[in-house]
C-alpha cells in the first residue's frame, strides 16, 4: 500500500512526514511525498530535524505530485488550509484524508522559537503517523469507508 504525503512546497512537512512514515511502517507499506508547487529542494531545518531523531532521508528529494513512480492508494495532505494556505486536491481514484499542520518553515523569530515550531510540527505528524499504523491496516484496508473515517479522525489528533 502506498501512502502519498502532499503538501504545496514538498520540503518540510510532507518531508517528515515521508521519512517518519517509512521509518516506522510495517513491510507492504511504503510514503512517497510530493507537492503541487515543489520547492525544488528539501528544508535544511527539516533535514537537521529527522537526523538528530535518527530518521534516515537518503534518497528523498523534492518533487512534483506528477512525477510519481506509482499511484497511491491513500492521499494525505498536510498543509494548514486553517491559516489561508492553500492545499492542493489530488484527483484521481484514492482514499483522500487532510492532517493540517503549520509550516515550521515559516516561523519567523528567534532560533528558539523556529526550532520549537519544527518540534512541534515533528511532534504532530509523528503522533498521527503512530495512530495510522497502530490501526487494523490489514482489516482497513478492506473497508474504504471505515478507514477514510479512522484517517480523518487521526487528522483531528493533537499533542498531548
Amino acid at each position: 500500500m502506498h501512502i502519498l504525503f502532499l503538501c504545496t512546497g514538498n520540503s518540510c512537512r510532507s518531508l517528515i512526514s515521508e521519512a517518519v512514515f517509512n521509518h516506522l511502517a510495517p513491510p507492504g507499506w511504503r510514503a512517497l511525498s510530493a507537492g503541487s508547487q515543489p520547492a525544488g529542494r528539501l528544508n535544511a531545518r527539516a533535514l537537521q530535524l529527522l537526523a538528530k531523531k535518527g530518521i534516515p532521508t537518503q534518497g528523498y528529494y523534492s518533487k512534483s505530485w506528477d512525477a510519481l513512480p506509482v499511484t497511491p492508494d491513500v492521499v494525505v495532505t498536510v498543509c494548514a488550509s486553517a491559516a489561508g494556505e492553500t492545499c492542493p486536491a489530488y484527483l484521481g481514484p484514492v482514499l483522500r484524508t487532510h492532517w493540517g499542520v503549520e509550516d515550521p518553515s515559516h516561523v519567523v523569530g528567534t532560533q528558539e522559537d523556529i526550532d520549537a515550531a519544527f518540534d512541534k510540527a515533528y511532534t504532530i505528524l509523528r503522533g498521527r503517523i503512530e495512530a495510522f499504523l497502530a490501526l487494523p491496516l490489514d482489516e482497513m484496508a478492506g473497508d474504504r469507508a471505515r478507514f477514510k473515517a479512522e484517517l480523518d479522525r487521526i487528522g483531528a489528533l493533537l499533542p498531548a
